[in-house]
């Protein structure tokens, strides 16, 4: 019998409250089609409706080796596993969470997938106290760094976080570690720039008052350069910056009023890059502006923010780490991992921005770097 026929037979069956005919007609009709995964749900609902919970999810089981992903099928398993008291439902129901179409669900599935929330986030706690209690002791003896690595070990384990990688748009320098903040213990020189943040401000607050200062657009491009993820700043007044340094080149109308900043950023380690670098800049963010997700142009420097004028709420993100700028606290982090960045409030926050050599980098490799850079960016801004 042809398996169209066979399923209007199975359907005719359940009609008339036959389930048990209706399962057998549906599975000699898998057996014509053994690959329609839609056709081994079904038989999965019909054994559920039985409450031959253990054939429902072979059923499913049937259906998942078809179509691995499949979120209806994912569903059914949490569930019948919930049902089943298989320790294995809380994990499930990650699996089913993670492929929720977007988008208003009908109510039944809302309502399901509302309990499925709910379990396994009781699941997620359990397994999240039994690990701080196997990781209690060496984490009471380890160092603060070392508690940072550990604490997002275990939130990667538990999917609360995942790995963020480095992925400059142009260049790529092999064999630098990746951070998404480095430790301030790599760079000592972060307390002389932190006491001077009253002096940045000063100076800031100078060459904003200054009739020939250039503040300009954080971002500019070309409209026909292929990089989508800045679109929406591009030529933005929201993002603006006040240059001391760009690629390389002093901005005379603003440095002028700034030679204390301009003085102590010799004393740091800045990539003199022909063409690219050195940049500094304080970094103008607008009422209710935000910076989307990006990443920057090359791993061989990494980007240091002193915050200087921070209103409530402000935040910046870095991979899975998120944090306030705090006014007079300087942090370092990679540019070329994801980064985003929000100023939720009603008033403009300044931060001063300059970048730095890599610290793995030796001088033949910082040498080489600025070699290639020099001929390839030609001025272009990184």
């Amino acid at each position: 019998m042809e398996r169209q026929a066979l399923v209007e037979r199975a359907n005719a069956a359940l009609r008339t409250g036959d389930v048990a005919q209706a399962i057998q007609l549906l599975e000699e009709a898998a057996k014509d089609k053994p690959d329609d995964a839609t056709l081994w749900l079904q038989i999965a609902a019909m054994h559920r409706a039985a409450s031959d919970f253990a054939a429902a999810l072979a059923a499913v089981h049937k259906a998942l080796a078809i179509a691995p992903l499949d979120f209806m099928g994912l569903l059914m398993r949490a569930s019948l596993l919930q049902r089943m008291g298989d320790a294995q439902a809380g994990e499930a129901w990650g699996h089913a969470l993670a492929q929720k179409p977007s988008g208003e669900l009908p109510p039944q599935l809302s309502a399901a997938v509302a309990e499925g929330e709910q379990h396994h986030s009781v699941w997620l706690q359990a397994r999240e106290k039994r690990m701080l209690s196997a990781m209690g002791e060496v984490e009471q003896r380890a160092n603060e760094e070392e508690r940072a690595h550990i604490a997002r070990f275990r939130t990667n384990a538990l999917r609360k976080t995942r790995p963020f990688h480095s992925e400059p748009t142009h260049f790529h320098f092999p064999g630098l570690v990746e951070r998404e903040f480095h430790p301030r213990r790599l760079f000592p020189w972060l307390a002389e720039l932190e006491a001077a943040s009253d002096m940045i401000t000063g100076e800031f607050r100078t060459v904003m008052a200054a009739e020939r200062a250039e503040l300009v657009p954080y971002i500019q491009y070309e409209d026909h350069v292929p990089l989508d993820q800045w679109r929406p700043l591009n030529r933005n007044p929201d993002w603006t910056a006040i240059h001391l340094w760009r690629n390389g080149v002093r901005i005379e109308a603003n440095a002028i009023h700034c030679p204390g900043t301009m003085n102590l950023l010799r004393r740091f380690p800045q990539p003199e890059t022909k063409g690219s670098g050195p940049n500094a800049m304080f970094s103008l963010l607008a009422p209710h502006t935000n910076i989307p997700a990006h990443v920057g142009v090359t791993n061989t420097r990494l980007v240091c923010h002193l915050p200087l004028i921070v209103p409530e709420g402000c935040w910046f993100r870095v991979g899975a780490g998120t944090r306030p700028w705090i006014p007079g606290e300087a942090f370092i982090f990679d540019d070329t991992i994801e980064h985003e960045a929000m100023n939720p409030s009603d008033e403009l926050r300044v931060v001063f921005i300059f970048d730095v050599w890599h610290p793995d980098l030796t001088d033949a490799e910082r040498d080489a770097v600025a070699a290639l850079l020099a001929l390839e960016t030609g001025g272009a801004a990184l």
